[in-house]
Order: structure tokens, then sequence, then C-alpha cells
């Protein structure tokens, strides 16, 4: 058996292993600054999340649900599964996780939707780019949680910084795709009317990309939601703690409780995601 040879071999995981340590040396007050921001704005959340009352949470969803839909049938489901995750006893952590979620999808836009919009305007920078995006969608999530813990420690807070790079690239890219693939008969015409590349931006482009831009919130949400599991390993809290303390139990019924409260949370945030995406598309022409 012929092996690899010993003297061709060469390790990244030294230099890597340095570069966090300089990190956690050299930029250590940033990171507790910015751990304290966000555990703050964490707190502030989860704490009104759970000042709503649960019926008054079922009858919001159910409102909305209705002048999104219009169906009866539509309308009520998403109340009817919300209510089990309160029959479960499951409705104060599941008010955790989703106050995580929030968190980690608004600084996942804050951060991606510029950076979509950069690729979008320089073919250079979006050739950079594409290929570390690439990389972070096809990284297994485990190994999200190794820089999270060693530059925040244990707590919500890595678990909402290791969310946040898994969940950022279908924003950026669904940005990215949504503007390119704005037609240039509309934009030259509003360039021929005098608007400006900023105005050309903000009044064109961006309005006619927004259902693909949607579309990349929706599955960031979606991503974020499914992390927050592994998130619990470094503990994040909520469901997926609940998850993770049932499988190292083997407590079978208790993981389905606890996954189908995920499940049922997953459903509605995909449902309202949705119907706001659809809400952007623009009138079928009957004509054609």
């Amino acid at each position: 058996m012929t092996l690899f040879p010993e003297e061709w071999l060469f390790h990244v995981a030294p230099y890597i292993d340095d570069f966090i340590n300089w990190l956690i040396v050299a930029w250590g007050p940033f990171f507790d600054g910015f751990s304290a921001l966000v555990l703050g704005m964490l707190l502030k959340v989860e704490i009104g999340l759970k000042w709503f009352p649960w019926w008054a949470w079922i009858i919001v969803i159910t409102l909305i649900a209705w002048r999104q839909t219009r169906h009866v049938g539509k309308t009520i489901a998403p109340g009817l599964l919300l209510f089990t995750i309160g029959m479960f006893g499951l409705w104060e952590v599941a008010m955790e996780t989703l106050g995580i979620i929030i968190i980690s999808v608004l600084i996942s836009l804050l951060l991606g939707i510029p950076l979509g919009i950069a690729m979008a305007v320089s073919d250079r920078f979006n050739a950079i780019n594409m290929p570390i995006l690439d990389a972070m969608q096809t990284m297994p999530s485990l190994v999200y949680l190794i820089p999270a813990l060693m530059l925040f420690g244990l707590g919500k807070v890595p678990g909402v910084v290791a969310v946040v790079i898994y969940a950022l690239p279908p924003v950026i890219r669904l940005t990215n795709l949504g503007i390119r693939q704005v037609s240039q008969e509309v934009q030259e015409a509003a360039l021929a009317f005098g608007a400006t590349r900023r105005q050309l931006m903000r009044e064109v482009r961006l309005p006619l990309a927004m259902p693909t831009i949607l579309a990349g919130v929706n599955q960031t949400t979606m991503m974020a939601l499914s992390m927050v599991v592994i998130a619990s390993m470094i503990g994040a809290g909520g469901l997926g703690e609940e998850v993770l303390v049932a499988t190292n139990r083997i407590d079978v019924g208790k993981g389905f409780e606890a996954g189908w409260a995920i499940v049922v949370m997953a459903i509605v945030i995909d449902r309202i995601t949705q119907a706001a995406a659809e809400r952007w598309e623009p009138p079928a022409n009957n004509n054609a």
C-alpha cells in the first residue's frame, strides 16, 4: 500500500489556531463589547416575546395568515399548530428559540444584503466572494461552533454567532442574483430618464429584485432555525437544548415533542415569509 509521503505533509491547523489566539488577545475588548451588545439585545427580545401572552400570539399569527391567504383552512392551521407547542409545555423555550432566530436573522440581513448589493455591482467582488460562499455552505455546521466557542465562550452569544455564519450565505446569494436579474431594458430606460446610479439602485433595481431578496430572507430564516438545534451544544438554550437533552437520555417522547415544536415554528415562519415575498411579485400579464 502506497501512503502519502510524510515529507510532503503540511498542516494549516497550527496557523489557524495561532490566528484565533491572536484574535483573542488583540481583539478581546471588542469581542467582550460585541458579546455584551448581542446578549443585551437578545435578553430584551426574549423578555418582550415572553411578556406577550400565548393566546395573543396565536391571534396575531391567525390574523396575519388570514390577511395573506384569505383561506379558512390556511388561517386556522397555524394557530392550531402553535397551540400544540403550549400544550407540550414548550412555549417558554420556544420563545427563547424565536428570540435567537430574530437576532440572528437581523444580523444576517444587516451583513448579507449590503454584501449582496456590492457583489451585484462589482463583478470582481462577486468573483472573490462566490468561492467563500460555496465553502461556507459546504462546511459541516459543527465546525462553526469551534471559533464561536473560542472567541465568546459558552452561552447564547456564541450560539447567535454560529447561527449567523451558517445562515448568512442564502441572503447574500439571492440579493446578488435578484439585482443581476433585473431587466437591462428597464435599467436603460431609467437611466435615459435621468436617474443616477444611486436612484437606479434604490428605486428600480432593489424593488424589482425584492421577491428574490425575500426568498433569501426566507432561506436564511430556515437555516437559522435548523442551526439553533446544533448551537444548543454550546449553550444557546431553547428548543435545541430540549432536543439535546432528550438525545442524551434517549427519551424518544421528549425528543419528538421538542422536534415537533421546531417543525411548527419552521412551518409558520416559512408560510409568513413566503406570503410576504409573493406580495412583491409583479402582477401577471393576462394579455400575454
